[in-house]
């Protein structure tokens, strides 16, 4: 059981060491790319997949989870200025898109529940890539083979958290619209509804208005009605004349 204790701990350990050096890996490159020409931001912000790259905002600013948020404004503003529109006249529309990219994830991560949010969802892609890690690990001993995996190596363990946390995002994005469309559908329907009851309404007043006013006309066409059916009675009517009585003749 001690054994088997330490071997969990050394796991954990080689686990927190492989993603410090993930994140010190993630920073150099930050470190990098934070150098790149206004023309290469854009570019790197309008790559192919961005709606899904662009989810996560630490990507978009190219900063660590765990900054200030001084930090992130500084950032911002760094950024903001380089694929401003003003600042780069020869390709005004994907400057705009890429500024858009730019403003949403600061504006994001201002908002510290959506900020916790996005750290989480890091989190999650490490603890599933470190999780997926461990069962390869007992599958491997299971076979009575090395318990090394690929994602021991630095390079390919930061590859597999990035696409993890990538496919995290893009789920959540995509369970987010699902729910819009819904929420969206549900009050079309009410919507729909609430006019059809309004003209349903409507309709029950005009006749009770019509019903209203052609009432007076109503009762006087029945009276003229029940006038015409007596008069004519009248005229119908025969009376019986006494017969002639004739008078006899004496001789």
């Amino acid at each position: 059981m001690a054994a088997a204790g330490g071997e969990a701990s050394s796991q954990s350990n080689c686990g927190d060491d492989l993603f410090q050096a993930f994140y010190s890996e993630v920073k150099q490159i930050e470190k990098r790319d934070s150098v790149l020409t206004p023309k290469q931001q854009i570019e790197r912000l309008l790559r192919p997949g961005s709606s899904y790259f662009n989810l996560n905002p630490f990507e978009v600013l190219q900063i660590d989870p765990d900054v200030t948020d001084e930090e992130i404004k500084k950032r911002f503003r760094q950024l903001s200025i380089l694929v401003h529109p003003d600042k780069n006249q020869d390709d005004p529309d994907r400057a705009q898109k890429a500024f858009e990219a730019v403003d949403k994830a600061y504006k994001l991560l201002l908002d510290q529940d959506q900020k916790k949010r996005a750290i989480d969802v890091i989190h999650a892609g490490k603890e599933y890539v470190e999780h997926m890690m461990k069962e390869k690990r007992k599958q491997l001993k299971k076979e009575g083979k090395p318990t090394i995996v690929e994602e021991d190596d630095p390079e390919m363990f930061r590859q597999a958290v990035y696409k993890q946390t990538m496919k995290l995002f893009a789920e959540l994005e995509i369970k987010r619209k699902e729910r819009e469309a819904k929420e969206m559908h549900e009050r079309k329907r009410q919507r729909e509804e609430e006019i059809e009851t309004q003209e349903k309404a409507k309709r029950e007043r005009e006749w009770q208005k019509n019903f209203e006013e052609t009432r007076d006309g109503r009762v006087d066409s029945w009276r003229n009605f029940q006038a015409k059916g007596k008069n004519k009675k009248e005229k119908n009517r025969t009376f019986l004349k006494p017969p002639k009585v004739k008078m006899e003749q004496r001789e």
